[in-house]
């Protein structure tokens, strides 16, 4: 039984080898590979290698692809292997009829003609009328070797073509459907799709010729055409320099993806064997699955002009709902005025590699998108922000490597935009007074008077032992510079309520106890509580406005006239929003700025107050 060769092409695309084997076999990392004990032949040191598209036995000789591997391990035949492999994969098994045996025959005939019009392109570049496009190649710096590892040509002036094949038995009608000839209204052959343009062969991760792209030399638009999408070639399935760029990487080259041909080809030439670009379309799903099942860790080398920040920022929303602790991306972002085949020509190969070893985390690079050049937000941008940043987090399927995003955003949030943190202007100092609480950096955390710890003491006790008021302070305590033991406490109780709907004090001591803080927390609890909040009553609403009140008390103490700052511009928010027609239909405040209205009061009557603070 014959099956159609490019869609057991698709079943193999579709299969990742590793997770196959992965199932019955337990698979550990060999380099950029896997490896296991071979399952066909007794053994116990492992020998038996998996690859993105092979495995091999360096012990019994057994190699072969996704169907060998069934066949062999489940004793199936090649039809019931590829019929269990496509059901895996949700594809449907094509039925055996004459139109798809003759789709099978034209896929065929068309790589052949594909072969025909390469060996065209290339004579013509070496010929008086491709000697422009030979100079062009040259002047861009390229061997004579490296033009003819890629296989780069001359498309001539579009008129001989048709002609000059017709000795070989291909007509118009087999080159349309290869996709170098154009159609007109009527699906009738117009004319050739490259004409006076450089050609670039396009291949599958076998080497074999799929399309061409091209480019002009005059002011033409576009500057890059690529050929059509054809029964052989799938823009979104593919990409340039495919097959050269796995070799590399087997051989322990890294796995860079640039944007254009000939930023692959300079990187290939400088020694940068990994080089991959895709094919006039933003990465996709299928893209990234080919990069993964070469490297857990391929690197994007974007320009870093507006339009790389674009394409970082689609390539970062696309990939995080595939991520897994074994998937992942790093981001090299080069100066605007530089793309990786002017870096290499104006400052050489260890420019180049200099970059590339700086490549960042994908949570750095998307932290960086989603921040942009904000020094000094507002509290409502810093709300936005973290929101985006949380549910960002929680499109990655795993739980675990979810919650290590969510945890790493937050961290950089509160690193760049806490109060103090470099990202605002310093209020006005008195000369000689001592920095506001609020606003010390945290080498600066010893200086603060013992009377001030005990009190952030209490204010941190407070939400551990009643975390459910935590939602209504949660931007106040965030404003907080606070000294380093307190500042993890802090960043472990705002991580554990961005991802736990029940803020109990239960869920609280058991997170608390799962990040290893338990002796910090301990010392802090030990702090009295204040007027023996909560001391006998039960948990309702008039305890939590007790408790409410209490916490703003501790934190005006600490930060009074910030506190009396944000009280006042509150309660002017209010107002306005009253007499704009958005706010209560009584006009009354709400019951949270009550609390701090109640408290600012009390502070100003003559409780103890740090006069700077």
């Amino acid at each position: 039984m014959a099956f159609d060769a490019a869609f057991l092409d698709e079943l193999r695309n579709r299969t990742p080898l590793a997770s196959l084997i992965g199932r019955r076999n337990k698979l550990v990392r060999s380099g950029r590979n896997w490896k296991t004990c071979c399952p066909f032949h007794g053994e116990k040191t492992p020998s038996f290698y998996v690859y993105d598209d092979h495995f091999h036995c360096f012990g019994c000789g057994a190699h072969g692809d996704a169907i060998s591997f069934v066949m062999q391990s489940d004793g199936r035949s090649f039809p019931e292997a590829v019929e269990q492999l496509a059901a895996e994969a949700g594809l449907e098994v094509p039925k055996q009829d004459p139109r798809s045996e003759a789709r099978a025959r034209e896929v065929k005939s068309l790589g052949d003609v594909l072969s025909l019009v390469q060996a065209s392109y290339r004579r013509r570049l070496s010929l008086p009328e491709g000697r422009e496009g030979l100079a062009y190649l040259r002047g861009r710096g390229l061997s004579d070797a490296t033009i003819e590892r890629f296989g780069l040509g001359w498309s001539g002036d579009g008129r001989h073509l048709v002609e000059e094949l017709r000795a070989h038995d291909v007509t118009p009608e087999m080159l349309v459907q290869a996709g170098i000839l154009r159609v007109d209204d009527r699906g009738q052959p117009k004319g050739e799709l490259f004409f006076n343009r450089v050609t670039f062969p396009i291949r599958d991760r076998r080497g074999k010729i799929i399309s061409f792209g091209a480019r002009t030399l005059g002011d033409g638009q576009p500057k890059y055409l690529n050929g059509p999408e054809t029964a052989l070639f799938s823009k979104r399935r593919t990409l340039y320099n495919l097959d050269l760029a796995r070799e590399a990487v087997h051989k322990g080259a890294e796995l860079v993806v640039v944007e254009g041909y000939m930023d692959v080809i300079a990187l290939d030439q400088a020694g940068f064997g990994g080089a991959v670009a895709p094919l006039g379309t933003a990465l996709g799903e299928e893209q990234l699955d080919l990069l993964w099942r070469m490297t857990p860790s391929p690197i994007l080398c974007l320009d870093g002009d507006a339009a790389g920040a674009r394409a970082a920022l689609r390539v970062c929303e696309v990939a995080l709902p595939l991520l897994s602790p074994e998937r992942t991306l790093r981001f090299c972002r080069l100066d605007p005025k530089d793309d990786p085949d002017s870096l290499i020509r104006s400052r050489g190969a260890g420019a180049m590699g200099e970059a590339l070893s700086g490549a960042t985390s994908l949570a750095t690079e998307l932290f960086g998108l989603m921040t942009g050049n904000m020094s000094d937000p507002g509290p409502d941008q810093r709300a936005a922000l973290r929101e985006k940043l949380v549910a960002l987090s929680k499109l990655i399927p795993d739980r675990a490597l979810s919650s290590e995003y969510r945890s790493t955003f937050l961290d950089m949030f509160f690193a760049r935009f806490r109060r103090g943190g470099g990202g605002g202007k310093k209020p006005f100092q008195k000369k000689g007074a001592p920095l506001p609480l609020s606003t010390q950096a945290p080498g600066e955390m010893r200086h603060i008077e013992q009377g001030s710890v005990e009190r952030l003491n209490i204010l941190t006790a407070l939400l551990l032992r009643y975390p459910d008021i935590l939602p209504e302070v949660e931007q106040a305590y965030s404003s907080l510079a606070l000294p380093g033991d307190l500042d993890r406490i802090r960043a472990a109780l705002l991580d554990w309520a961005c991802q736990d709907e029940d803020l109990t004090e239960e869920n609280c001591q058991h997170w608390i106890e799962n990040r290893g803080l338990t002796d910090i927390v301990t010392a802090v609890t030990e702090s009295p509580m204040p007027r023996e909040v909560g001391l006998g009553k039960d948990r309702d609403d008039v305890l939590k406005v007790d408790v409410v009140e209490s916490w703003w008390h501790f934190y005006g103490l600490v930060n009074f006239r910030n506190f009396e700052r944000e009280v006042a511009n509150d309660i002017q928010a209010t107002i306005m929003q009253v007499y704009s027609g958005g706010g209560s239909g009584d006009g009354s405040f709400p019951e949270s700025l009550l609390a701090r209205m109640r408290v600012l009061e009390a502070l100003r009557r003559g409780e103890d107050v740090e006069e700077e603070n």
